[in-house]
């Protein structure tokens, strides 16, 4: 970091309470800012993986210090108490994220079953609502993390936080459209589906 610099960082899996002080005490020391925060807490098949008590140092010193925090409905709902079950309130949740202390949060829309996958963005003075339609696929293992790094990509290089949120959600609905269907389970969504696309098209 203190060689070529860093542009954003993106925060991950965070298991404990030890592991989420350590990586606050680095970002401190670097004097890092733009910090993107995927609270993750219960993988795709349903095994916690965040300790109980590591919920409290989220809480209390890494969302205080990120620029945006992206949960999906359930760990919105473990984090600010409010049962996110649709789009007022994933709206309240997302209030409570910044009360909190972080600059944005977008409440993810993926686990509310009706209606389209809406994402709700709150930078604390106005909420705008990111909308595409529900892909009926299992193969989404990552989403949030894709959805988390573009974002992260997006500030790095220089894109305000909503117009990357924005590129995000199309990064990754895009990639979700095209699928990978690689074994029985959760499926990976397809990161290089542009690529891949023109890559074909010159083919004659």
């Amino acid at each position: 970091m203190t060689d070529i610099g860093t542009d954003a960082v993106k925060t991950g899996m965070l298991s404990s309470s030890e592991i989420i002080r350590a990586v606050v005490g680095k970002l401190s020391l670097y004097q890092i800012e733009k910090v993107v925060v995927d609270p993750v807490m219960v993988a795709k098949g349903g095994d916690t993986l965040l300790q109980d008590e590591a919920i409290e140092a989220l809480k209390t010193e890494l969302i205080p210090i990120a620029l945006v925090v992206t949960p999906n409905g359930p760990e919105a709902t473990a984090i600010t108490g409010i049962n996110v079950v649709d789009v007022n309130s994933a709206k309240a949740a997302a209030v409570k994220l910044v009360e909190m202390g972080c600059k944005t949060a977008v409440v993810k829309g993926g686990h509310i079953n009706e209606g389209p996958a809406t994402d709700i963005f709150y930078d604390g003075t106005s909420f705008h609502l990111f909308t595409t339609k529900r892909v009926n696929t299992l193969n989404t293992h990552g989403t949030g993390c894709t959805f988390a790094s573009a974002i992260a990509a997006g500030i790095a290089k220089g894109l305000s936080t909503r117009n990357s949120v924005s590129q995000a959600k199309a990064f990754v609905t895009g990639s979700i459209r095209h699928d990978l269907q690689i074994g029985n389970g959760h499926g990976p969504l397809n990161h290089f589906y542009e690529h891949w696309k023109s890559e074909e098209s010159g083919i004659q």
